[in-house]
């Protein structure tokens, strides 16, 4: 293979331009200008997708949460429209689906993950239609509004996969919404809702299951842990969930079908000699910087640390991944930290918001002076106005948007 042209060796390359990828990039050319920094990515059109949930509980349209990619790249980043299939980290560098070889002296990796459908029988094809949706598609939230919208009584299933998945409360918050729909719509009462879990847990972090459990009765929902959706028949309406731990399954109709797929690292990377034993990327869960290659740091929904995958933890992540990155180039100690800071702003009514904020360890850590188990109109503005105008305009152009939290003692 040739030598990498001049065009193709870069001070920084970062794979992904998604919240992480773009956030590190503007930072980077805000703290440095003359930095020369590569984003690969392939897509040309980037999503907001906190924003999705909102769009099945026809909060929100598709259009709202979505931007053209190439106007969000920062100035003076070089844009390589391709996907990274392999890496070389003793050579520093990556090799693109072109067969393009790009060379870097630090490389930021920061992909997101990958929603694995085809891992639950019959799912693919049904997904979208026959009363089966998912907020996790751009191709299909919209649907499940429609579904909501159109279910006058029945069956509703809703479903969460094995841990860890990109933001752990999504999966919940479109059960509490539906059921407020319909709750005010009048046919609450002759809906049975079913929320089903691969877990033995309402919520990761146990300060705030009481809260959530009450949002569960007062809407009548039947939780049934330990249930991880196997296979989808769309024309019956037939989910099967396999009992975790055991052979045996369990079959549920449905009117409607709302699941959360399973979910992994890209296979890129979980077959590279980046991955962890799980195929995550394997950094050190304080600085971000890989374990075994002092020149590749991590960032956003890849990494194979504890915190939840959430919007907010990348935009907390990425000043550490800048802070270290540029301390590394100039042989500098590397101070930068990062706690394990995720937020999730838990939708359990239109209207009302319960914001779980916590840190490695499940340590709860709220930036807001009210008891955060309690569900507020606060919090709701917080996630409906003000936090996709944070996103676009201050975490995406490379401001380091601070939010305040504070570990709280006594949870």
């Amino acid at each position: 293979m040739a030598d990498p042209t001049p065009q193709d060796r870069f001070s920084v390359v970062i794979i992904g331009g998604g919240a992480a990828g773009i956030t590190i990039a503007a930072q980077l050319k805000r703290q440095r200008p003359n930095l020369s920094v590569a984003i690969i990515e392939p897509s040309t059109t980037h999503a907001y997708q906190p924003g999705w949930t909102l769009v099945g509980a026809g909060v929100m349209t598709l259009a709202e949460t979505l931007r053209q990619e190439g106007g969000l790249i920062p100035k003076d980043v070089t844009w390589l429209r391709d996907s990274a299939v392999s890496f070389e980290p003793d050579a520093n560098t990556v090799t693109l689906e072109s067969g393009r070889v790009v060379e870097y002296r630090r490389l930021v990796v920061c992909p997101g993950l990958q929603l694995d459908w085809d891992k639950i029988e019959g799912l693919p094809e049904t997904l979208g239609r026959n009363g089966v949706t998912s907020n996790y598609s751009r191709e299909t939230a919209a649907y499940t509004w429609e579904c909501i919208r159109h279910l006058d009584g029945g069956k509703a299933l809703f479903t969460q996969p094995p841990m860890p998945i990109k933001c752990a409360g999504a999966p919940q918050k479109i059960v509490y919404l539906a059921s407020d729909h319909w709750r005010k719509e009048g046919s609450l009462h002759r809906t049975e809702v079913d929320f089903c879990i691969a877990g033995d847990a309402l919520f990761g972090v146990s300060y705030f299951v009481p809260s959530l459990q009450r949002q569960i009765d007062f809407y009548g929902v039947n939780l049934h842990k330990k249930e991880n959706l196997i296979k989808v028949d769309g024309e019956k309406r037939e989910a099967t969930f396999q009992i975790v731990g055991t052979d045996e399954t369990v079959v549920r109709k449905f009117d409607m079908l709302h699941v959360v797929p399973p979910q992994s690292a890209p296979d890129f990377v979980k077959k590279s000699p980046l991955a962890n034993a799980a195929g995550w990327l394997d950094v050190d869960p304080a600085s971000l910087r890989h374990v075994k290659y002092d020149t590749v740091f991590g960032a956003g929904d890849v990494i194979g640390t504890s915190n939840a995958k959430t919007a907010a933890a990348a935009r907390e992540q990425a000043p550490v991944v800048v802070t270290n990155l540029l301390a590394s180039l100039d042989g500098r100690p590397q101070t930068g930290a990062y706690d394990g800071y995720g937020a999730c702003p838990l939708t359990v009514a239109y209207g009302k918001v319960v914001l779980a904020e916590f840190l490695y360890g499940g340590k709860v850590a709220p930036s807001f002076p009210y008891d955060q188990r309690k569900p507020s109109r606060f919090a709701w503005l917080l996630k409906t106005e003000v936090f996709p105008r944070l996103y676009w305009q201050g975490m995406l152009k490379g401001y380091d948007v601070k939010v305040k939290h504070k570990v709280k003692e006594s949870a």
